[in-house]
């Protein structure tokens, strides 16, 4: 069904994972939640199906959330969740060409987390991975023209980060990023 797609973006959150397709929307909602079978390693669901299993499953299969305050805390959970994801936007197939990917990242991560965000969505089948600030996606999305030499402050609230930003001339001033979000609230 997608699979002449070149373009992708996805937010890759602590919560859920988005993925929006070019000309086609959002195609995908869905927990960033992984259940296995901790004996074999074998992966047995994704999203909605492994998040209904958290704290209802038997002593060998495990569901996990691979992302912590808005970075990945377990890399081969992350990836192996991804390519799952980007098999289902694909109806099962893979990709007749490899897309480009762009994901949201927190304002505050480090070259570190950002290479292995890259590296994850290289893995999970994307021909190229663009990552964006938060701050900035949220206000494109908003439909703010972020080009303008006008200041706009947003307030991004996740599940693992809350970023702040002032945004001018088509980059950010001045941001901040707290480890307290919806994750917390919820506590």
């Amino acid at each position: 069904m997608f699979s002449f797609t070149k373009d992708i973006g996805m937010d890759l959150g602590t919560a859920s994972v988005l993925i929006y397709i070019k000309d086609k929307g959002i195609v995908l909602n869905e927990p960033s939640v992984v259940a296995l079978d901790k004996n074999t390693g074998k992966l047995l669901k994704v999203g909605a199906d492994a998040q209904a299993m958290l704290g209802r499953t038997p002593g060998n299969i495990i569901a996990i959330r691979p992302l912590r305050e808005g970075v990945i805390s377990d890399y081969d959970m992350t990836e192996r969740m991804l390519k799952e994801f980007m098999r289902k936007i694909s109806g099962g197939s893979s990709f007749f060409f490899k897309p480009r990917l762009i994901i949201c990242v927190p304002s505050g991560i480090t070259e570190v987390e950002e290479r292995a965000v890259v590296d994850a969505g290289i893995q999970a089948g994307a021909r190229r991975v663009y990552l964006i600030e938060e701050p900035v996606a949220a206000a494109i999305g908003a439909g703010i023209d972020i080009a303008l030499p006008d200041g706009h402050m947003v307030v991004d609230i996740g599940g693992g980060t809350t970023d702040i930003a002032v945004i001018s001339l088509g980059g950010t001033v001045v941001s901040y990023s707290l480890k307290i979000a919806g994750d917390n609230f919820d506590d």
